[in-house]
């Protein structure tokens, strides 16, 4: 049997009004214990143009400067198994959620949750959303294509345009 595979600590801007919630990190985020550390996934290069910074500084300088807005990143599930990076090699039966009904309740100023891809937004229906009670009625929800380099269906190009509401939410 293989060991579960364990999501981060979430990431916290200064009073955040939106959270994009990812699955679980994959093969290379875990070994370099960093959000979307694959350099092929196209998370950073689309928070980099949204939010003016460089895709090239360091890791701990992209999250800085990510951090600078009203913003969180984290994932929906706490820990689970799955051989390799791919959501669809998630055993949906070991599945733990992080906690975000709690999350939530202790950052009232997000209003607006974005799900990196479909099995993101899956996993939290499934496992969040019958808990959020009263919570619920303060948030939106949106499902973005998945930054990862295996949804290549869209070109990186295709994927900025779609995420490009992210900015509209937190930039205002």
């Amino acid at each position: 049997m293989s060991e579960a595979k364990r999501s981060f600590a979430p990431l916290v801007g200064r009073q955040p009004r939106a959270l994009i919630l990812g699955t679980l990190p994959g093969e290379e985020a875990l070994r370099k214990q960093q959000y979307y550390g694959n350099p092929r996934n196209a998370f950073w290069g689309i928070m980099a143009e949204l939010f003016g910074f460089s895709v090239e500084l360091e890791y701990e300088q992209r999250v800085t400067q990510l951090l600078r807005n009203p913003i969180a990143v984290w994932d929906v599930i706490d820990s689970c198994l799955r051989p390799g990076s791919l959501d669809s090699s998630i055993e949906t039966e070991s599945i733990q959620p992080n906690g975000l009904v709690d999350f939530l309740q202790s950052h009232p100023t997000i209003t607006q949750l974005f799900f990196n891809g479909s099995r993101a937004d899956q996993e939290f229906r499934r496992h969040i959303l019958p808990l959020l009670g009263e919570r619920l009625e303060s948030l939106a929800m949106t499902r973005l294509p998945s930054t990862s380099p295996a949804m290549a269906r869209l070109r990186p190009a295709e994927k900025l345009e779609q995420w490009r509401v992210v900015a509209d939410v937190v930039l205002i």
